[in-house]
């Protein structure tokens, strides 16, 4: 009986022949001129995305600022045209007659005090969360979370009666209070994940050498977190220059009224008597210290967002 012998199998390195290989082929390289290309493509893309939405943003600021150098007929008449002279004289309007150098006044010192004791109070708490176990902690970190989480709409109507017991109604120190506690949980929020990027050899090196608590935080760990607070003290000032619905509630005396609640009474009586260029010099006035301020610290804004990113 005649029996077939099977062949040896073929080393790895070992040829297989002309024969067809058995071996499944995978996808074929991507050249770089296809990578190339591609990159280039969604650059264009990208970089199109964000020319459209400069556009959308930055025209019209421009013709805000452009309609407050301009007459009544001319802002009717000609929208879109330069103005054909600089009129100073709306400005100098608004400011005096509208009275908008009280309401810039009363802003500067509702969003100046509310900025120092939020910084202040929010740094110092993020810094025991950050740095510090305790029972506790956890649960105070996701108190300030849900804080965040929480409508202010549905605190007006008690927060009203809290600030009229109190006798805060109607105050600008109430108002800087309000303000405090509505920007505390973001500011420990965003101020506890800074913490916890800087290095803890720091301020172990400063216990060792008899340093304090509260020392080694203000002079040491607190400058090293500028970054994080000047990006957050920016967010907390666009988001307190420009609230409305606190102030209208709690501030209702005319003498005590921020800015957005004279810009709003400006745009009432200003229409009837249709001094349109006044309005838009007003406008103007508001918009252009917080224009000032992000032009100025936007450096310190990216690095303290990306702070945490690179370690």
């Amino acid at each position: 009986m005649k029996t077939t012998e099977t062949p040896a199998p073929l080393p790895a390195d070992a040829d297989p022949g002309p024969g067809p290989s058995l071996t499944k082929m995978g996808p074929p390289p991507t050249r770089p001129s296809e990578q190339k290309n591609g990159g280039k493509v969604l650059n264009a893309f990208s970089h199109g995305i964000l020319v459209i939405w400069a556009i959308m943003v930055v025209l019209p600021l421009l013709w805000a600022v452009m309609t407050s150098f301009k007459d009544d007929s001319s802002i009717f008449g000609s929208p879109w045209s330069l103005p054909d002279k600089l009129h100073f004289d709306n400005w100098s309007r608004a400011w005096t007659e509208a009275n908008m150098s009280d309401y810039f006044l009363n802003t500067v010192l509702v969003v100046g005090g509310s900025l120092i004791g939020t910084l202040t109070l929010g740094s110092m708490a993020a810094y025991v969360l950050a740095r510090f176990d305790f029972p506790g902690n956890r649960f105070i970190y996701y108190l300030f979370i849900g804080g965040m989480s929480f409508p202010i709409m549905l605190a007006l109507v008690p927060l009203f009666y809290v600030v009229n017991n109190m006798g805060l109604l109607n105050t600008i120190h109430g108002l800087i209070l309000v303000y405090i506690a509505y920007s505390l949980p973001f500011t420990v929020f965003f101020l506890t994940a800074f913490f916890r990027t800087l290095p803890t050899s720091v301020a172990e090196a400063a216990f060792v050498d008899g340093a304090s608590h509260s020392r080694t935080f203000f002079q040491i760990m607190l400058p090293m977190a500028k970054p994080g607070l000047i990006s957050v003290g920016i967010f907390n000032f666009l988001g307190q220059w420009n609230q409305y619905m606190l102030p209208t509630v709690l501030n209702t005396d005319p003498d005590k009224h921020v800015l957005t609640q004279g810009l709003v009474q400006l745009a009432v009586s200003q229409g009837y008597k249709g001094d349109w260029s006044g309005l838009f010099a007003g406008l103007v006035m508001a918009m252009l210290p917080v224009l000032a301020a992000y032009i100025v610290f936007q450096r310190q804004v990216v690095q303290g967002l990306t702070a945490g990113a690179l370690k």
